[in-house]
């Protein structure tokens, strides 16, 4: 039977925003305020967790496909030990105009659904930019939180905040009401 799932953005959503750059190590990724608990809560609920995220580093050289799968890792490590990892991560690392599955396609979402069995009708997306929020329309995901950043929103989102530490508050709310 399928599920609804979560799809999180990764930087800015799940780690702090790199800005212009790039997060190129374990040692300079950090959590956001509130990620632990929104996605222990989520998983708790029963929706599968997806990271979706363009990680161009690699296309441009700047980091080895192996240093990425690494920070994922590691990354999945700490969200393990609080009952709170992703079902399955999904990672364009081409550089721009180079592939089909760069945000906002939305081929990322559709081969996690693929092999997760999931139903986006009644799924979510967590992103900080109008790519995140258009990838999820795109694929027929309809409901979305944007996290506002420095990244001017131009595409609606069903509910923005300001903060990743709105996001347990938020998604009790609005996740109560659609319980898988």
């Amino acid at each position: 039977m399928p599920r609804p799932a979560i799809f999180f953005d990764r930087d800015g959503v799940i780690n702090v925003s790199p800005g212009e750059g790039y997060v190129l190590s374990w040692d300079a990724f950090q959590f956001n305020p509130g990620i632990m608990e929104t996605t222990k809560l989520c998983r708790d609920l029963g929706y599968a967790l997806v990271l979706v995220t363009s990680q161009q580093g690699v296309g441009k050289g700047l980091m080895s496909q192996g240093t990425l799968d690494d920070i994922h890792a590691s990354m999945q490590r700490e969200l393990a030990a609080q009952g709170a990892a992703f079902h399955q991560i999904e990672a364009c690392t081409h550089l721009s105009g180079t592939c089909t599955c760069r945000k906002p396609s939305p081929e990322m979402i559709y081969t996690a659904a693929a092999a997760l069995d999931l139903d986006l009708s009644c799924s979510w997306l967590i992103g900080d930019h109008d790519r995140d929020i258009q990838m999820a329309m795109n694929a027929g995901v309809p409901n979305t939180i944007r996290v506002l950043s420095d990244h001017e929103p131009g595409v609606a989102a069903t509910h923005t905040i300001a903060s990743t530490a709105e996001l347990p508050a938020l998604l009790r709310v609005v996740l109560a009401r659609a319980v898988p």
